[in-house]
């Protein structure tokens, strides 16, 4: 491995923002060293399941799906928590314009091929959101090299539209049956799908444009020239530190800060069940950037839901996993009170709500079925007896109550009243039997209510799963990030989990993770296209 001393940009992670970024740079003619702490390749992205929401597309637009931009920001506009739209409208502007640019860019200049699918979008009927046509994911992709990706806990093989269109969470067996001689072809042919073909179909693009990678190569500061002035980083590997001159600018696209015990404390509190992504998502990104005077916002916001436990000798694997879809399951909180409705799209807000004290409220929560959920969710079998203890079982709704520590009486009068609310088809309190537009091309989710009724009755814990924290360091529209003066930081950019992400807790889609934060690299990879023709421009002036 050479030295490196000098180059044109720097990116900090591996993941969809960061060679995105490395990309757009790389294509505009930059030389880029991406740096990856890990050693592996991909990050949260390459263990994703691929979805892609990006507004106005190209293949919407092919398939005669009318769709703006102007559209889309009604729907970001429309489904933001109350005082978002002020600091925030301005970076949901910009990421509306430029998606569809993004998504063009990456098929022109990589073997990745994106494909719709059937979803709506969740938060139907808000203003501006659409039936179908911003939800895309990757086609399979036989990557030129062999990588050393993250590994995935999802179904290998499977791509995502597949897992959409069959019921692998109920039948398993009949699934795998049904896609085995496809599956079989894609292992001969080396053929990766999901978020481990979008990493790769990256990857091999970001090295023919000249891109090169550090892997084992954690940054631990950033080089200044003055308060508002980033010139490179400073990284570890193999045991030594090594400055980089960065002519144009650094890109911070390292992760959320999950895995930082200390800061994920102080902002979320100390219960969750489970962290589904790499244990070097640490929060790095927003450490250096803090040291240098960035100012930090949405600290308090993730992407989050119920898991799984983790394989053995994967603890990041705690896989968000969609057992409250199940007809015959409610979810309870401390008091054994049922507080939100299950099939609700951003559930994870309702398991992070927080009381005055800004603790949340709800937790611990739990999942209260009966029998027939094993029934119906055959897996979830699997997962008790690989992890014993996970699963409470009691013969009567009093005997479980007790193992869980509810108050007297609380959950029977939870599950007599939804019992009750089962026999009229009519959830009086959360509406879970109205339709949700999520739902409708996604066969994990079964819908419909039935009463919780057959012995042994079932418990399962249900705090918040984390995915990625959403926050950090605060950008303007061109991903440039701010001082706490206000003032920006030149030559430092932000993109995805890393930054202040102007998609929080409550996502508009399966797919605003990926599709932002591939978008959000763009923008920094455009940024520093600009920056260093500006600084050629002024060079120069300075000559003539």
């Amino acid at each position: 491995m050479m030295n490196h001393h000098q180059c044109d940009v720097v990116v900090m992670g591996s993941g969809s923002a960061a060679l995105s970024a490395a990309l757009r740079a790389a294509v505009g003619g930059l030389r880029v060293l991406v740096l990856e702490k890990s050693a592996c390749l991909g990050g949260t992205s390459a263990m994703s399941g691929g979805a892609t929401w990006v507004p106005a597309n190209h293949h919407a637009r092919r398939q005669g799906i009318k769709d703006s931009c102007e559209e889309a920001l009604a729907y970001l506009c429309a489904a933001a928590p109350d005082g978002w739209q002020a600091s925030e409208e301005a970076l949901w502007r910009q990421m509306s314009q430029q998606g569809a640019l993004m998504l063009r860019f990456l098929e022109q200049h990589s073997d990745l091929r994106f494909a719709l699918t059937a979803e709506s979008d969740p938060l139907w009927p808000l203003p501006g959101a659409k039936q179908q046509g911003r939800m895309l994911a990757p086609l399979p992709l036989t990557p030129r090299r062999r990588w050393p990706l993250r590994a995935t806990p999802l179904p290998k093989h499977f791509t995502y539209h597949e897992l959409l269109d069959c019921d692998l969470w109920h039948q398993p067996l009949r699934s795998g049956l049904r896609y085995l001689p496809r599956l079989l072809l894609r292992q001969i042919r080396g053929e990766l799908t999901k978020g481990a073909a979008l990493i790769a179909g990256l990857l091999d693009a970001c090295e023919r444009a000249g891109c090169e990678f550090v892997t084992e190569a954690p940054v631990e500061s950033l080089l200044m020239h003055n308060d508002h002035q980033v010139k490179g980083v400073c990284y570890r590997h193999l045991g030594r530190e090594i400055a980089v001159q960065a002519q144009h600018g650094v890109v911070i696209a390292s992760g959320g800060f999950e895995w930082d015990n200390a800061r994920r404390t102080r902002h979320f509190g100390e219960r969750y069940d489970f962290i589904a992504s790499p244990s070097d998502n640490s929060g790095d990104g927003q450490r250096i950037a803090e040291a240098v005077g960035a100012q930090l916002a949405h600290m308090d916001q993730a992407n989050m839901g119920g898991g799984i436990p983790a394989a053995v000798g994967m603890p990041w694997s705690g896989l968000s996993i969609y057992f409250h879809y199940e007809p015959n399951a409610i979810l309870v909180n401390q008091a054994g009170k049922r507080f939100t409705n299950e099939f609700a799209f951003n559930l994870g807000e309702a398991l992070d709500e927080r009381d005055e004290k800004g603790d949340p409220q709800h937790l611990p929560a739990w999942l209260i079925s009966d029998a027939r959920l094993l029934q119906h969710a055959p897996l979830l079998r699997f997962y008790r007896r690989r992890t014993p203890g996970w699963m409470r079982q009691g013969k009567t709704l009093a005997e479980l109550a007790q193992q869980l520590g509810l108050p007297n009486g609380s959950l029977e009068d939870s599950v007599m009243r939804f019992n009750a609310q089962c026999q009229r088809g009519i959830d009086s309190d959360y509406s879970r039997h109205l339709a949700h537009a999520h739902s409708k091309a996604d066969r994990r989710f079964q819908g419909g209510m039935q009463a919780i009724e057959r012995p042994p009755f079932i418990a399962i814990p249900f705090n918040r799963t984390f995915l990625a924290t959403k926050g950090g360091p605060r950008t303007d529209a061109s991903g440039n990030v701010q001082h706490r003066d206000g003032q920006p930081i030149a030559g430092l950019y932000c993109a995805g989990a890393a930054m202040a992400n102007p998609i929080g807790t409550r996502a508009v889609s399966a797919g605003t993770t990926l599709g932002p934060n591939l978008t959000w690299g763009y923008i920094c990879g455009s940024s520093l296209l600009a920056r260093a023709q500006h600084s050629i421009h002024q060079e120069a002036l300075c000559d003539a």
